[in-house]
């Protein structure tokens, strides 16, 4: 048997293996019939396991194996910030989560949208946040189903085409999470996790054996030959500094908390000491991102003189030229459930919010939002994978916007529940300029703006300007009172009632 049937045999059973545990999932709650909060958050009874694994899954991505790598391999430490932005998001989301659990299990919420429309009392304002977040999110998954084709096409030794790989990744996808919903998104980051864990944790032990003989001339040579790639803004004109460092990690720290897939995580939560655990736990997933980010180094000495999107297959260079097929395959799995399982979190969430916020209040949907959310699923996908196939530059493009845009929300979500005082017409006035200046900068290509992250830059402005509105303006006359806006410390007593029913 060649190699190339070996490695795509490997694949397909995982992959069956991975829709068979999107069904199980929902065994024994009807079927998958289930309402919208179960299919959309779990039912808010994921278990602390299950959301640590769901979550880290979500930010383990594909880029994780691909891009960490390629960023490697270009400039050395700037990818590094990875590291440093999630590991202060889990820090912050250890005092967010909770409120953002508690908030929305008060009122019967499950997303973004839902809360902002709660919160200024004005539901087309969670459809205008519904809208906004999936130009934001779509990029992403357009992301992992490219990535997912480039794996898949890489393991298979080039007898997957692409095209087939970008279909086989979106085909699968959908598959399950329309029918499991986040919890079979939550199963099969289990499978995932172990195998990430197995494999990275194979590599970073086999690649510096097998090429250097060992990790002291491994780093020893990169001291010496590549010592530019160890240092900030990395080799090459890369614009990527100590500021920009800092200003990214700080920006993004604070967008992870707010990021729709995230928060779908916390509200699938039991309790909201399931997410403090859980904050505490995530960090040691980050360990694993080292590997990959190093791996991309050692292709310097490999397989040299890889240029532009190439350089994304560094590690996986290292891995079709050294290892045998079986393995290969295996691997491969591993880098393809990193897309899957964040795509069907982001898939599950633009359905959400549609379903809720956009269709939901139609006389035509009312009543039957988790349907909507599922066919929203399928358009979503479908549209990233005709786009992947159409116009990939501008989706990639518009990707270098997708947290920095996705940051200018921090103000009217977050900011809008722990301060009642700001108004809607400030928090939409803030949202318009933040998220006009993300594009004006990105788009002319000044990101970073002297040395500035370009969302930092958008995100200033944007809370100077929905405070100076709020301030001058005049006064919500529908605001929600201080009980109903989430006023208060999240770790004082009152959610020591955390697992009691759901307020209704």
């Amino acid at each position: 048997m060649s190699s190339a049937a070996v490695a795509t045999s490997v694949f397909g059973v995982f992959m069956a293996a991975t829709v068979g545990l999107g069904l199980l999932a929902v065994r024994g709650r009807g079927g998958g019939q289930g309402g919208l909060a179960e299919w959309s958050v779990g039912g808010r009874s994921l278990g602390a396991v299950f959301i640590w694994v769901l979550m880290a899954g979500e930010g383990y991505t594909s880029f994780s194996y691909l891009g960490a790598a390629g960023w490697g391999y270009n400039y050395g430490a700037p990818v590094l910030y990875v590291v440093a932005y999630m590991s202060c998001g889990y820090a912050v989301g250890y005092v967010v989560g909770p409120i953002l659990w508690s908030y929305a299990r008060r009122h019967s919420l499950v997303g973004i949208t839902d809360m902002v429309a709660h919160r200024y009392g004005k539901k087309w304002a969670g459809a205008l946040v519904a809208i906004l977040a999936s130009v934001f999110l779509l990029p992403y998954i357009q992301l992992q189903i490219t990535g997912m084709g480039v794996v898949v096409s890489t393991i298979s030794y080039g007898a997957i085409s692409l095209d087939w790989a970008y279909f086989i990744g979106f085909a699968v996808t959908v598959g399950f999470v329309v029918v499991s919903g986040l919890r079979g998104s939550a199963w099969v980051s289990v499978l995932k996790d172990v195998l990430v864990i197995l494999t990275l944790g194979f590599l970073a032990v086999y690649v510096p054996l097998h090429y250097f003989g060992g990790y002291e001339n491994f780093l020893d040579r990169i001291v010496t030959e590549k010592a530019d790639w160890l240092t900030l803004p990395g080799h090459g004109e890369s614009g990527f500094g100590q500021w920009w460092f800092i200003t990214t990690s700080f920006l993004n720290s604070l967008t992870v908390v707010i990021f729709p897939t995230t928060v779908a995580g916390y509200l699938g939560a039991r309790s909201a000491d399931g997410l403090r655990r859980n904050a505490m736990w995530l960090p040691a997933y980050n360990v694993l991102l080292f590997v990959p980010m190093l791996l991309g180094m050692a292709a310097l000495f490999v397989v040299p003189g890889l240029t532009g999107a190439d350089s994304n297959l560094a590690l996986f260079k290292l891995v079709v030229d050294s290892l045998p097929a079986w393995l290969v395959g295996v691997v491969g799995v591993a880098a393809a459930l990193s897309s899957i399982v964040p795509m069907a979190v982001f898939m599950l969430v633009i359905g959400t919010m549609w379903g809720r916020s956009v269709l939901g209040p139609m006389p035509r949907w009312r009543g039957r939002e988790k349907t909507a959310s599922q066919i929203v699923v399928v358009v979503a996908g479908t549209l990233a994978l005709v786009l992947t196939y159409t116009a990939p530059t501008t989706l990639v493009r518009l990707s270098l916007i997708s947290y920095e845009g996705m940051a200018q929300l921090l103000p009217m979500l977050l900011l809008g529940l722990l301060w009642r005082k700001i108004t809607l017409a400030g928090a939409l006035s803030g949202l318009v300029v933040g998220v006009g200046a993300v594009c004006a900068l990105v788009f002319t290509g000044n990101d970073p703006l002297w040395g500035t992250n370009a969302g930092m830059v958008a995100l200033a402005l944007n809370l100077l300007v929905a405070l100076a509105v709020s301030y001058g303006g005049p006064a919500d006359s529908d605001g929600r009172s201080d009980d109903q806006v989430l006023a208060r410390d999240p770790l004082a007593e009152p959610l020591a009632k955390d697992a009691g029913p759901v307020a209704r």
